[in-house]
């Protein structure tokens, strides 16, 4: 494809009744020492199954939060939260979360951090099942020569692959990625991106992701919701992401509609700066 030919027509958002995953008037508050300060006002979202969604935004503008109470680890103050129609109250298995830490237990190795995951959420299957489904998923993110290295002797990229793998093990409903990448270099970034697509392709998971790299969203999702800056955070724009699956890198970096639309989104991030 050269750089002048139009992309194809993105996937269409969600109608709110066909929504996998919705928030409906979402609103977070938290005590201060100056009172009561509400960071997140009345955020409705709709995601689909199988679809990859991005959170973008200024530092501070909650996109943790929403991924926190997505994942059940915190409930909203206001609004309602609901996956495959039931309501979200507490963590649970149907939710994998891969943080900036990679925060797995350094007296273990890749295996066993994986494994642990998988004997608390799937205690009563086999356990020669458990095991072939640990070294499975590590496989599939390039570290079936490291099952039996603990995170000390792991790379910072290494660290997260065993992260994601320990995630996606638990096949869990929607992973939840809050800034995976954020903490690496630019090129180990890079190459964890290029396994994560590889990986979702194969599954097509229903993905939500927070990043404040534009390139990484673009790269990655069926849409990128921007919101807007602190102190309180509502949803500015949901962009629907046209360029067909699956996805190149370079390829991507040659078509002038890519960094049209990377010039939109930069716009609308900056449009609290600005004012």
């Amino acid at each position: 494809m050269t750089s002048e030919a139009a992309p194809p027509r993105g996937p269409t958002p969600p109608e709110p009744g066909s929504a996998f995953l919705s928030l409906d008037g979402v609103c977070q508050t938290f005590a201060t020492g100056q009172g009561r300060q509400r960071v997140i006002d009345g955020v409705s979202l709709r995601v689909q199954e199988g679809e990859f969604v991005t959170l973008v935004g200024p530092s501070g503008c909650g996109k943790s939060t929403l991924i926190n109470l997505i994942a059940g680890l915190q409930t909203p103050s206001e609004g309602s939260i609901r996956l495959a129609g039931r309501p979200v109250t507490k963590p649970g298995a149907d939710r994998g979360v891969v943080f900036q830490q990679h925060l797995l237990l350094p007296w273990m190795t890749a295996y066993e951090n994986v494994r642990f995951a998988l004997d608390c959420t799937m205690a009563s299957a086999p356990a020669a099942g458990r095991a072939r489904r640990a070294r499975h998923y590590l496989a599939m993110v390039q570290l079936g020569d490291a099952v039996d290295k603990k995170p000390g002797q792991l790379s910072g990229g290494m660290q997260q692959r065993v992260g994601i793998a320990r995630a996606f093990a638990i096949r869990p409903r929607v992973l939840l990625l809050d800034e995976p990448f954020g903490a690496l270099d630019a090129v180990t970034r890079a190459a964890l991106q290029d396994e994560l697509l590889r990986v979702w392709e194969a599954e097509r998971r229903t993905v939500v992701m927070v990043t404040h790299d534009v390139d990484e969203a673009l790269l990655l999702s069926d849409r990128v919701v921007v919101m807007s800056g602190a102190p309180c955070a509502v949803l500015r724009r949901a962009v629907a992401i046209p360029f067909p699956r699956p996805r190149d890198r370079d390829a991507l970096l040659r078509q002038a509609a890519y960094h049209g639309l990377r010039a939109d989104m930069i716009m609308l991030l900056t449009h609290d700066l600005a004012g």
